[in-house]
């Protein structure tokens, strides 16, 4: 399988990557570049939208907007004008000279819209999982989960069953049993592990960003490890996917048919090989891929 590198400027911390099925258009976030950016295969043409802080995630919603993740909480970009609107402040919890941000984050086929954060530094696992929904009185933020250092690899299964959350640092991916007409989640257990870096060993990598394809598969970027790894339902690798820089962050399906995954990666803190190489650390790629993914979800206002 050969990835092609996209005719894009690298990104410092390229995340959060969604393929808009009505514009036709690859979203992701930039978060060390505090920007989203749109690109437009079929005629080359590009976005960016400047943001306050570090955009950790991002959803497409109705009427030319997205739903965004931000350092201080979940906002909405109006993409027309650049406008935003804050539609839930995070917790004004005190973590000491620690800071807090969201990080991965994606919509559920409801509407809800789940964002995990991270704190710096990583000395405790007081990461969370959020959940934002509106109704009848506004918007509502629910703590749904923890125990975590860096929240990673939210999913999704096609049949709505169970969702997937990483804990990067741990070298770990969590399914919850999920229920989709309450939002629910319950019945936590480690559903892959993966080796931990020791000195003079190979190292694979830790778990990233991830997708779901529409046989349930799941797909996720590994940090450092140079690739992205395939796995079925059941946690079997059924496949590893090479790629030329050392720090894939995340994954989408894309493309008319859903069969493009589209690969982002990290700049920031890269040694300067890295930056400089011919395919620079930061790049996004495309490969073309056998199975569909699940198209995006839409956030409901």
């Amino acid at each position: 399988m050969t990835l092609q590198a996209l005719p894009l400027p690298p990104s410092e911390l390229g995340e959060s990557p969604f393929w808009h099925p009505l514009e036709k258009r690859l979203y992701w976030c930039d978060i060390q570049g505090f920007a989203v950016n749109a690109w437009e295969p079929a005629t080359d043409r590009r976005w960016q939208w400047k943001m306050p802080s570090e955009p950790g995630c991002c959803a497409p919603a109705p009427d030319a907007r997205l739903v965004i993740g931000l350092r201080d909480g979940i906002h909405l970009l109006h993409t027309l004008t650049g406008a935003l609107d804050c539609l839930a402040r995070l917790p004004a919890e005190r973590h000491d000279t620690r800071q807090l941000r969201l990080n991965d984050g994606r919509c559920d086929t409801a509407g809800r819209f789940w964002a995990g954060s991270v704190i710096t530094p990583r000395s405790a696992p007081d990461a969370a999982l959020w959940r934002l929904e509106a109704g009848a009185g506004g918007y509502r933020l629910d703590y749904m989960a923890g125990d975590n250092f860096t929240a990673n690899g939210l999913a999704f299964s096609p049949d709505e069953r169970f969702l997937y959350w990483a804990n990067t640092p741990e070298h770990r991916i969590d399914r919850f049993d999920f229920d989709a007409t309450s939002g629910s989640i319950s019945g936590r257990q480690p559903w892959a592990r993966f080796p931990r870096k020791e000195p003079g060993e190979p190292y694979g990598g830790r778990p990233d960003g991830a997708a779901v394809d529409v046989d349930g598969n799941y797909w996720v970027a590994m940090y450092e490890g140079a690739c992205v790894l395939q796995f079925s339902p059941a946690g079997a690798l059924l496949q590893r996917i090479a790629t030329p820089v050392q720090c894939p962050t995340m994954v989408c399906f894309g493309g008319d048919d859903g069969r493009t995954l589209y690969i982002t990666s990290a700049r920031a803190g890269r040694p300067q090989q890295e930056q400089d190489a011919a395919i620079p650390a930061g790049s996004l790629f495309g490969t073309r891929v056998a199975i569909a993914g699940l198209p995006v979800n839409f956030f409901k206002p």
